[in-house]
């Protein structure tokens, strides 16, 4: 995945990067994977619903990406790269989604990345349950919630997106360009990553 945006990114110039949904969590390898790997870039801002203590990050934002932005959070926050990894499946209905995506957009210069991983790999990366969540959205939920994980059941805590239901929340915005890359795992389509630029 990181090959993938390093390769886009190098064919521009670039100096700030801004990353949606970062974590405290500075123990696990994974957290706050792709803004650390990014190469090249100078200036590193953070917008999360958490409180970032974190120095790597010169401006944070506590702030849910499904709010209002105004125009200094706009002015102050918007930089040449904005990177949302593994956000948008945890930000709740359709319609906050697409709050998410517009708050993105209007954050970036140049380029935006959102990945997310694919609702139809065999095994749901959140629960490590396989298959489960093939079925329709509701019957998902229920599943989740006879098995105890009444955290994951709940729609604004997840909510699993395919490869159509993301060129469906992409198709609302006309003011952009963009492609939808994957990775695979055991063969299948494990994440998508969507970069994008203003046109």
């Amino acid at each position: 995945m990181v090959d993938i945006i390093n390769n886009h990114l190098e064919n521009y110039s670039l100096s700030s990067v801004l990353d949606i949904g970062t974590t405290n969590d500075l123990e696990n390898e994974s957290s706050n994977y792709l803004v650390k790997n990014i190469k090249n870039i100078k200036i590193f801002k953070s917008l999360s619903n958490q409180k970032i203590y974190s120095k790597n990050f010169q401006k944070t934002l506590n702030k849910s990406i499904t709010k209002e932005l105004n125009d200094h959070d706009i002015s102050t926050f918007s930089s040449d790269v904005v990177i949302s990894n593994a956000t948008i499946e945890h930000v709740g209905n359709v319609k906050n989604q697409l709050k998410k995506i517009s708050n993105t957009i209007k954050l970036s210069k140049k380029i935006f990345i959102i990945t997310t991983p694919n609702r139809y790999h065999p095994i749901d990366f959140h629960t490590k349950i396989p298959l489960i969540h093939w079925f329709p959205k509701k019957i998902h939920r229920k599943i989740l919630s006879l098995l105890g994980l009444n955290f994951f059941a709940k729609e604004e805590n997840l909510n699993l997106l395919s490869k159509n239901n993301l060129e469906f929340l992409l198709s609302h915005f006309k003011n952009i360009e963009y492609k939808i890359h994957h990775i695979k795992l055991m063969n299948f389509k494990s994440n998508f990553i969507i970069i994008g630029k203003i046109i």
